[in-house]
């Protein structure tokens, strides 16, 4: 909820809260649609196991689970595991179903399929402790969106559960966790989810 995504005005600011709800229920709506429609050479059974897992991935089990917790947890003292739920949920879940439905399309054993998922799980998490660092040590104009705007929110944040430095440590841990899912991979194929899992790592806004 920021006025600015990438240096421009947000949907909600732009045309309006009502405007930018229904865009995200297009968009979602648009998901199932692409999955079904677009869909060529696979099997019926991949494409419904795709489904059931995109439903998961962001209704009352993934994405809506995890704001609905961080919304009731603004001001609230939370813990680790209590923010570690939030963001496996809020964030992760997106991540995994992202990775998780190009596995499964693409005829992934259950084996790669689960490794593929923890990858995912481990850079969600990688995303936004990353993404409470540059907060608190990046200006604005350096993110593209309002630094800050967390500890005025009163939201817990990794750097001031952990403190910068432990809180950069965890990302480093959790990208090392996630590279290591791929290692039983094609180096070669594996090569843009390392890419990515490094650009979520380093990145400076």
């Amino acid at each position: 909820n920021d006025d600015f995504r990438r240096g421009k005005p947000t949907n909600h600011i732009v045309y309006g809260e009502d405007v930018a709800v229904l865009a995200g229920d297009a968009l979602l709506s648009f998901s199932f649609e692409h999955i079904t429609t677009a869909t060529k050479g696979v099997s019926s059974d991949r494409i419904l196991r795709a489904i059931g897992e995109l439903a998961k991935c962001i209704g009352s089990e993934g994405l809506v689970a995890g704001q609905v917790v961080d919304v009731c947890s603004e001001g609230a003292d939370v813990g680790l595991d209590h923010l570690e739920f939030i963001h496996l949920h809020k964030t992760a879940a997106l991540l995994e179903g992202s990775v998780v439905l190009g596995a499964i399309m693409g005829g992934g054993s259950d084996e790669e399929i689960e490794k593929l998922r923890k990858f995912a799980r481990s850079i969600g998490l990688l995303f936004q402790v990353v993404d409470d660092i540059l907060d608190v040590t990046k200006s604005s104009e350096e993110l593209g969106k309002t630094a800050g705007k967390d500890l005025v929110a009163g939201k817990t944040t990794y750097p001031k559960l952990l403190g910068i430095e432990k809180s950069r440590e965890f990302a480093e841990k959790l990208n090392k966790e996630a590279q290591e899912q791929l290692s039983e991979f094609d180096q070669r194929k594996a090569a843009p989810l390392i890419a990515l899992a490094n650009y979520i790592a380093y990145r400076e806004n």
